[in-house]
C-alpha cells in the first residue's frame, strides 16, 4: 500500500485529499497541529475535520507536528519515507499576516523548506505538490486593462481572454507579507525540483473552496460569506464596489488534479489551480446565487477602502494544465458547490 504525507491534513484541501487517496487505496498519514485555530481563533476550528478523517479512513494516522519543527519534520519522514507528499498547510491570510509576520515567514517559507529538505534527504524520487496561491502574482494582475460591467470587473484585453497565465510577472508588485512568504516557498520548491532534480510542483491556486471549509472573515471568502447569509450576520465588503472577481474551484477538483500529477509526475512545474472563467463570480453575484440556495437576503457593509494588494480581477488560464494532464478537467460547477456549502453549513450551525 503506498503511503501518503499530506500537511496540513485537517484544513479543506488537505481534508479532501486525504479522503480522495484513501478511496484510491493510499495510506493517509496526516500532518496538522490545528494551527488554523491560533491563527483564527475558535472559528478556525479544525479538529472536527480530523475526527472526521479519523472515524471514516481506515488507514488514516494523524501526526501532530508543526511544520516549523525541523527535528520534528525530518524524523517523520525519514520514518515514513511517502510514495509522495501533499503540502497545504500554511498560514493562508492576506490581512493576518502583517500582524504575525515572523509567525507568517516561518510557516510559509521556512516550514515548506523543513519538508522539502527533509523529502531530499529520505524520499527524493516522491512527487511533492505546494500548494501555492495567486497571490504569489501580487497586486501586478490590477495593471491588466479592465471594463467595469454592471455587477463584476471584467479584462478588457484580449491577452487574458482565458485568464493569468503561469507566465505572468510575480515581480515588482505589492503582495501582502502572506504572499511574499508563500513567493519564498514556491520558488524554493522549483528550485528543489531544478536543483536536485525531484519531481515538484507548485499549484497556484485561485478561491480555493468546499463544504468542508472553515471559512472566516480573514479567510475563505465563499465559506465565511455563506455562513454569514445563514446566520443573518453582516458580511462587509472591501472596495472595487464588491464587483471584485474570483475564480473558484472545489477541493475535489484540486486533489482530482494532484492524484494526475503524482501518477505521472513532472519537474519544478508551475500551474495555476484555479476554477478558471467560467467558474467565476464577484462578491456581488456571490450574494445573488447563495440567496437563491439558502433563501435568506445577504446583509452586508461596504466600505471604499479595498484590502491592500488584493485584487480586482483575477481568474486562472486551465490551458497548461489541460494540455499536460488531457484527462483532467472541472467537474463541479460553481452553483453546484455553492449549494454544497449551503447545505454544510446548514449541518454545522
Amino acid at each position: 500500500m503506498k503511503k501518503l504525507l499530506v500537511t496540513g491534513s485537517s484544513g479543506l484541501v488537505g481534508s479532501e485529499v486525504c479522503m480522495h487517496f484513501a478511496a484510491i487505496g493510499w495510506e493517509i498519514h496526516g500532518l496538522d497541529n490545528n494551527q488554523r485555530a491560533v491563527f483564527f481563533g475558535p472559528q478556525g476550528d479544525t479538529r472536527w475535520n480530523q475526527q472526521r478523517l479519523a472515524s471514516t479512513i481506515k488507514n488514516f494516522h494523524h501526526h501532530e507536528i508543526d511544520i516549523r519543527n525541523r527535528e520534528g519534520i525530518i524524523d517523520l519522514i525519514k520514518t515514513l519515507k511517502p510514495d509522495a507528499i501533499v503540502h497545504t498547510a500554511a498560514q493562508p491570510s492576506h490581512d493576518r499576516a502583517a500582524a504575525i509576520p515572523f509567525d507568517d515567514f516561518d510557516t510559509n517559507a521556512v516550514g515548506t523548506l523543513n519538508i522539502l529538505e527533509a523529502a531530499r534527504r529520505h524520499c527524493p524520487e516522491s512527487p511533492f505538490v505546494y500548494m501555492s496561491t495567486n497571490k504569489v502574482y501580487g497586486d501586478a494582475p490590477n495593471l491588466i486593462k479592465m471594463k467595469e460591467l454592471d455587477t463584476r470587473w471584467d479584462y478588457d484585453d484580449s491577452s487574458f481572454a482565458h485568464g493569468i497565465t503561469e507566465t505572468f510577472t510575480i515581480d515588482q508588485s505589492k503582495h501582502s507579507l502572506f504572499g511574499a512568504s508563500k513567493v519564498a516557498g514556491d520558488v524554493m520548491v522549483q528550485e528543489y525540483g531544478r536543483y536536485f532534480n525531484m519531481p515538484t510542483t507548485c499549484l497556484r491556486g485561485g478561491c480555493l473552496t468546499g463544504p468542508n471549509h472553515s471559512g472566516v472573515e480573514l479567510h475563505g471568502f465563499l465559506s465565511y460569506l455563506i455562513k454569514c447569509n445563514l446566520e443573518g450576520k453582516k458580511y462587509f465588503i472591501y472596495g472595487y464596489k464588491g464587483k471584485q472577481v474570483r475564480d473558484n474551484i472545489h477541493s475535489y477538483d484540486i486533489a482530482r488534479f494532484m492524484e494526475e500529477f503524482i501518477d505521472t509526475p513532472r519537474t519544478a512545474e508551475v500551474y495555476n489551480l484555479g476554477g478558471g472563467k467560467n467558474n467565476t463570480c464577484s462578491i456581488l453575484e456571490a450574494f445573488s446565487i447563495t440567496e437563491e440556495f439558502s433563501g435568506r437576503k445577504q446583509v452586508f457593509e461596504y466600505s471604499d477602502k479595498n484590502r491592500e494588494g488584493d485584487h480586482i480581477c483575477y481568474y486562472s488560464d486551465l490551458r497548461k494544465m489541460k494540455t499536460h494532464f488531457p484527462k483532467w478537467d472541472i467537474t463541479i460547477d460553481l452553483k453546484e458547490t455553492i449549494r454544497q456549502i449551503v447545505d454544510n453549513w446548514k449541518t454545522r450551525l
